[in-house]
């Protein structure tokens, strides 16, 4: 009976965040592959330029983490004023991370592209594209904040048909302004970048209207200004752990990203295009992860520790099916992706070993989501993916592909391959750390 009703509870969650984060990873796949059917170096270009957007992303997911780990418990313990309370604290956070990139991007795009390419036409198209998009910087973390509290409040389905929508008219729009379809002008990255901060504004304007809807939650904007001491010292003692593991595996990425893109042009364009089906093969785990950790989140608040408990064994072995899964997908599309894009000789053999070579990454990758970002985070162990982060893939997969690729000049596929060390060598820790069961915290008040 437990059972069923576990399967019946993530399938209803589960399925729309999966189908909402593939619609997400789906922009950055739309950007791909329309530019790389344009032009090899507005691909490249914007790939890199979007790794700014990726770092931002690490300081908002960190709020909305936090948010989801106590909200969910906090409804499932029936408290809608703290709701309320995280609501308003989570919009004052990303107020202040929404303005600084804005004004990172519009006024300092070229320090930025100087740090993840030293070609000259790439670091020019990254410029114009990131001076566009830093407007959309402005709106994200706000509507990222309203998505997450229809998330744990019930409404994962709302939640997703807004993100449906909003990549629709992303993807449209990106094909009318890059490739300049009827009246519309050829703006290549330009117009991609435009096509972002369009979509970014219907988002956020029909988040806020849902939110006003009878049995949705929305901001009691007179509470925006209210402190709550307790609150602020848990919210911070759960985002902050978060928000490093997050910059240490986002800035770790971004290196990753950055070391084959200083190799040569081709494999700065096949990376490009291996990180885009990588995202969106991950859509699954990352479902399953954010969708088991509210569940485990409700059964927590609610003080029913032994079912958390339970739930938190099957999420781990549903991990590993899930990690096979994903390989054998990767597998499978290698051979259409590598023929579809137009690519020169050299990048299309460079994109074929890094497919092979991700698929077999996956395993650990989604092992690890699910575990450590589903399982430990949403039940209080939030410190250990730091740690684990610290260890992998900063002693061991950073400075290996730094090595690899500056001194010893190895070919591009065994730096890359050390790229994705980490995640396969974290595969026994995260076992052993699973059992102790430090992942049973009651954290509300």
């Amino acid at each position: 009976m437990k059972k069923n009703e576990f399967i019946e509870k993530l399938i209803k969650l589960a399925i729309p965040i999966a189908l909402q984060s593939l619609l997400l990873a789906s922009v950055s796949a739309a950007d791909a592959f329309m530019l790389g059917r344009l032009d090899q170096n507005s691909m490249a270009a914007v790939s890199l330029a979007s790794q700014i957007q990726f770092i931002m992303t690490m300081f908002i997911g960190a709020v909305t983490s936090a948010g989801s780990i106590l909200g969910s418990q906090y409804w499932g313990k029936r408290d809608m004023e703290t709701v309320d309370d995280i609501f308003n604290l989570m919009l004052k956070f990303m107020a202040v991370i929404d303005i600084l990139f804005f004004i990172l991007c519009t006024f300092t795009p070229m320090p930025l592209m100087s740090i993840l390419t030293n070609i000259d036409e790439l670091k020019r198209i990254g410029c114009e594209y990131l001076v566009i998009a830093g407007f959309s910087y402005l709106l994200v973390g706000f509507s990222q904040v309203y998505h997450t509290i229809m998330k744990i409040s019930g409404h994962a389905t709302m939640s997703m048909s807004v993100s449906v929508v909003a990549v629709l008219l992303n993807i449209v729009f990106n094909y009318l302004l890059i490739f300049g379809i009827g009246p519309f002008p050829k703006l290549g990255a330009e117009g991609a970048a435009i096509s972002t901060v369009l979509s970014r504004i219907v988002e956020i304007l029909w988040c806020v209207i849902i939110s006003y809807k009878r049995d949705y939650i929305h901001p009691h904007f007179k509470h925006f200004f209210k402190r709550n001491g307790l609150l602020v010292k848990d919210f911070s003692k759960i985002s902050l752990p978060i928000l490093g593991a997050s910059l240490i595996w986002g800035v770790g990425f971004t290196s990753y990203t950055a070391i084959v893109a200083h190799i040569n042009a081709d494999a700065a364009a096949a990376n490009s295009i291996a990180a885009v089906v990588r995202d969106l093969i991950c859509c699954l785990c990352n479902g399953i992860a954010t969708a088991g950790g509210i569940i485990l989140g409700n059964e927590l608040g609610a003080g029913h520790k032994d079912t958390a408990k339970d739930y938190g064994i099957r999420l781990r072995n549903m991990s590993f099916v899930i990690g096979f899964i994903s390989t054998g997908i990767m597998l499978a599309l290698t051979p259409l992706i590598v023929n579809f894009m137009i690519l020169t000789d050299t990048a299309k053999s460079y994109l074929t070993g890094m497919m092979i070579i991700q698929a077999f990454y996956m395993i650990g990758r989604c092992v690890n989501t699910v575990t450590i970002n589903g399982v430990f985070d949403c039940g209080g162990d939030t410190m250990f993916d730091v740690y684990s982060l610290v260890v992998m893939m900063w002693l061991v997969a950073v400075p290996t592909a730094l090595l690899e690729a500056f001194v010893f000049h190895w070919p591009v596929l065994a730096v890359y391959a050390c790229t994705c060390l980490d995640e396969v060598g974290k595969i026994p820790w995260v076992m052993v750390h699973f059992k102790k069961y430090k992942w049973l915290r009651d954290l509300t008040r």
